[in-house]
């Protein structure tokens, strides 16, 4: 069932935190339940915060190949940044205040609780539910979701998306992101040897993507502050379509994480579980979903959002409403 279109309170509710922010979906209140979120904006938020184990470690081994941040960023870099923003200009829709206002309004939401600056936003037309984000050092980064992935989603769960994908740009995740996309493209157009070492190459940027992702998830759950949300999305990827989605069974699928994880008690497991994973460009969606349940109920999640709270509460009251880079 997909949740009204979210505005900003004119006034916050009289028992809401100062240092909170209040998001109000009308129409609510035929759902059975209060509508109210309340937010703790994450002021001076960075990716040292929120970044997974497993990204730091697979990204500290990309940064060992020498040379390959600079290839990136001054030979391949300017060509696909081209290439990218001629296609969304050609083939998608960009999102303002005048144009599908309520999506630009979840953007900017969710880069406020991130403490982001907002990139620009375009919907695709596409039948295969994605959303992805392109950007390089320097550059205006953007990120698209395809029109099949909001059909599937309510409101919370698309800015669950949008989070995410603000994830890779807080972790600055740009440069290798790119990488990944071309050498998917490189590995099968390459001869012979090009083709092998585009091959070997791609098995590590794919690793480091997959570990990548968990660090967005995280990000996902700080702007929904709410792990149900970000875990219904990762379901609806698995085995969603649009007249499956409100009849999905989050619990269900929650329960299947524990199954996956008895397949590890044993070697021969593991390296199944390996073997279809390695050409993988996400981890599978059951595996994210335990990770961001777990890191929700973690007490660095809660000290987290406790000390921005108090943070954001001391910001407001030295400088009544400021927000810095908004």
């Amino acid at each position: 069932m997909r949740l009204p279109r979210p505005r900003r309170l004119k006034s916050p509710p009289a028992k809401s935190n100062p240092g909170t922010l209040a998001i109000r979906y009308t129409g609510g209140e035929r759902y059975g339940c209060s509508m109210v979120f309340l937010k703790t904006p994450l002021i001076g938020l960075r990716a040292d915060h929120f970044r997974h184990p497993l990204d730091l470690e697979a990204t500290a081994n990309l940064k060992q190949l020498p040379g390959l941040d600079v290839l990136i960023r001054n030979l391949l870099g300017p060509l696909a940044e081209q290439f990218f923003y001629l296609e969304n200009i050609a083939a998608s829709v960009l999102v303002g205040e005048q144009q599908l206002p309520h999506l630009h309004q979840l953007l900017l939401e969710a880069c406020k609780v991130l403490d982001l600056e907002p990139p620009q936003l375009y919907v695709r037309q596409h039948p295969v539910p994605n959303a992805y984000t392109f950007a390089m050092r320097g550059k205006q980064p953007f990120i698209v979701v395809h029109t099949s992935l909001l059909d599937l989603l309510t409101d919370e769960e698309i800015q669950a998306v949008i989070a995410h994908e603000l994830g890779h740009l807080k972790c600055e995740h740009g440069v290798y992101l790119t990488l990944a996309n071309l050498l998917v493209l490189a590995t099968g157009q390459l001869p012979g040897p090009g083709g092998a070492i585009a091959q070997g190459l791609q098995a590590q940027i794919l690793e480091w993507v997959r570990c990548a992702e968990f660090s967005c998830d995280r990000a996902a759950l700080l702007a929904t502050q709410n792990s149900r949300v970000v875990s219904s999305v990762l379901m609806k990827l698995a085995g969603g379509s649009p007249s499956l989605a409100s009849k999905l069974n989050l619990d269900a699928f929650l329960a299947q994480a524990r199954a996956y994880d008895d397949i590890s008690k044993d070697q021969l497991g593991e390296l199944l579980k390996q073997a279809m994973t390695a050409q993988l460009s996400h981890p599978v969606p059951v595996l994210r979903a335990r990770e961001i349940d777990r890191w929700a109920s973690s007490k660095e999640y809660e000290a987290l959002l406790r000390r921005r709270s108090v943070e954001s509460e001391e910001k407001i009251a030295t400088n009544q409403g400021g927000w810095r880079n908004w």
